[in-house]
């Protein structure tokens, strides 16, 4: 029997045609709460940053790919940072070779400067504003995720400055930089177990490379339809894309609504 959901944002309950959550996504995980199954939130995306999920709600948030998890609204009940070492390491790499990254912290981010990059993912994400600030000025305080703009082909170079990082990689823009063994699987597991939920009795819905450890774990693990190939190979039933209701189509069709 399943017990708690967790659900991906962009291109999962979020379309990148429209950037809101549709009324039929909402009313179906309203049927889903009212049936006594727990609905999380499983983003990259910082709390702040979450501005596409119009009333639906919430049982709980996994923020910055399990590097910052909440019950309910506000209660934290784990975090985790990347290691000050590697926060010195990119910004002398930045320097020398310069890198639009935001870094986000528990309570708010900053960007050191915008290009091309930046302004294409504000845009595809409706991403909210982020101020410009001297990113050093940050560099000893608690960072728990980087988000920094290079191609794929520069990934192996970037992300040898950070060895105690992992990539989270979900767009061909930027990559979510988290703290080396960070996962949203691992936010899987703070949350359940906070809540005394079996890692049988979970579902996940995702649409990205990062969402992977997390489809693979969970009891039933749903790859969106608009999924790449290798993120539908790594979950257990794929459903409708997120613009033909792919997240009421699966509940339907697992007997949850």
């Amino acid at each position: 029997m399943i017990k708690a959901i967790f659900l991906d944002i962009d291109g999962t309950m979020v379309s990148f045609n429209t950037h809101v959550i549709s009324q039929r996504t909402c009313e179906a995980l309203d049927k889903v709460r009212k049936n006594g199954i727990k609905v999380f939130v499983a983003s990259g995306r910082h709390k702040t940053a979450i501005n596409n999920l119009g009333n639906a709600q919430f049982d709980g948030y996994m923020t910055l790919n399990g590097g910052l998890c909440y019950a309910d609204h506000n209660e934290l009940i784990y975090k985790r940072a990347i290691d000050k070492k590697d926060i010195h390491a990119i910004l002398d790499y930045s320097d020398k070779h310069p890198l639009p990254m935001m870094f986000v912290k528990e309570h708010t981010l900053g960007l050191n400067f915008i290009r091309e990059d930046v302004t294409a993912m504000q845009e595809q994400l409706d991403f909210v504003n982020v101020p410009i600030v001297d990113l050093h000025s940050w560099a000893d305080d608690e960072v728990m995720q980087l988000i920094a703009f290079f191609p794929i082909e520069k990934q192996e170079d970037v992300m040898r400055v950070i060895p105690g990082c992992d990539s989270a990689r979900w767009s061909p823009l930027f990559s979510d930089v988290v703290p080396h063994g960070s996962s949203k699987q691992v936010g899987v597991d703070k949350m359940i177990e906070y809540f005394g939920i079996g890692i049988d009795e979970t579902m996940a819905f995702g649409d990205g490379g990062n969402d992977i450890p997390m489809l693979e774990h969970t009891g039933i693990g749903v790859a969106m339809g608009n999924a790449e190939d290798k993120v539908k190979q790594s979950a257990d039933f794929v459903t409708r894309s997120v613009d033909e209701e792919g997240i009421e189509y699966a509940l339907k069709h697992f007997g949850i609504i």
